[in-house]
């Protein structure tokens, strides 16, 4: 399962090398919907999950509607940047006050109070930093999770479009409930299996095929201590990957909850490097010659399709970070 990838944020890269049109007014309403949601709700972690990439495309807006998405992104991030503020506050109250016990009598209650809060202390930093820079980053800014946004290559009327899609991919026709798990995890719909495009995935694979484009891809694996930890993994040859997906338009047949436009990355067997790390899926990685059959898989045969993950590239996936 590919559970997290470093995506292409930016959008200069879909114009330059494919000529793709970006549907800003699609983009433009995933930031109003992310602002609306966050007024109703007033909670922070309700708000629509975007990298801090995609905001960056917005540094130098040049139409009204680009000077719009603008000024969403800055009253978002002065919220948050707002809430870190009070926030660390807080937690630097929270330290003064263990640390002024801890010189009375040392405490396990106090030495936990210090703990944690010094550790919130240094995250709240960290989002403050985050929250005021302006250089891109890309190992920070373009990494998505399930549930987050992400620039997706699509066909839409005969042209090559980029539309921001959930990573976490919800088929049109079934319910909202196949997002979590009765657990109340996140489903794993965010990948679809190539064992089960025919099955599960019979509505989007052959019909909605779309293309991530990414550099670096993550994968949680067993640690051996009855946990797990995080390993990453990048082509050896340091090219771009292009990550075959399905999508799906869910539409609510009652009208309530918005339209989802969503995407799942497609998995085959692992290749022998990431099974060698404790891996038992790895994405498909289309060659670029194939990227037109991919994107309009209309009056293709299943064989055909399965042609291009026949002859799919296998650079060698370098370990790069490997958590303890």
């Amino acid at each position: 399962m590919c559970y997290s990838a470093e995506c292409w944020a930016l959008y200069d890269g879909y114009v330059r090398d494919f000529g793709a049109e970006i549907k800003i007014r699609e983009f433009w309403e995933l930031y109003l919907g992310r602002d609306e949601k966050y007024r109703i709700r007033k909670k922070l972690s309700d708000g629509t999950k975007i990298p801090k990439g995609m905001d960056l495309n917005y540094l130098r807006p040049e139409t009204d509607l680009e000077r719009t998405i603008q000024d969403l992104i800055g009253e978002w991030n002065g919220r948050k940047l707002g809430e870190s503020e009070s926030e660390l506050a807080a937690q630097e109250a929270r330290l003064a006050a263990a640390e002024a016990k801890l010189a009375v009598k040392e405490t396990k209650t106090a030495l936990n109070e210090q703990r944690i809060a010094g550790n919130k202390i240094k995250q709240m930093k960290r989002w403050i930093e985050d929250a005021k820079r302006t250089k891109h980053e890309p190992t920070k800014d373009d990494r998505i999770f399930p549930d987050w946004y992400a620039p997706i290559l699509m066909v839409e009327d005969g042209k090559r479009v980029v539309r921001p899609m959930r990573y976490h991919c919800r088929p049109a026709g079934m319910d909202p409930s196949i997002d979590r798990t009765k657990t109340g995890q996140v489903s794993g719909t965010y990948n679809a299996r190539r064992d089960n495009l025919t099955r599960f995935w019979r509505n989007q694979f052959g019909h909605t095929h779309a293309l991530m484009l990414a550099e670096t891809f993550y994968e949680n694996v067993d640690d051996g201590k009855g946990g797990s930890r995080e390993i990453q993994f990048r082509p050896r040859t340091g090219e771009t990957m292009y990550i075959a997906c399905l999508y799906s338009h869910w539409v609510d047949p009652k009208g309530v909850e918005p339209d989802l436009w969503s995407f799942a990355a497609i998995t085959d067997e692992p290749e022998p490097e990431v099974a060698a790390a404790g891996h038992d899926r790895t994405i498909i990685n289309i060659k670029p010659e194939h990227v037109d059959a991919w994107l309009n898989p209309q009056e293709r045969s299943d064989e055909e399709l399965f042609a291009i993950f026949e002859d799919r590239r296998h650079p060698y996936y370098e370990l790069v970070k490997q958590a303890a």
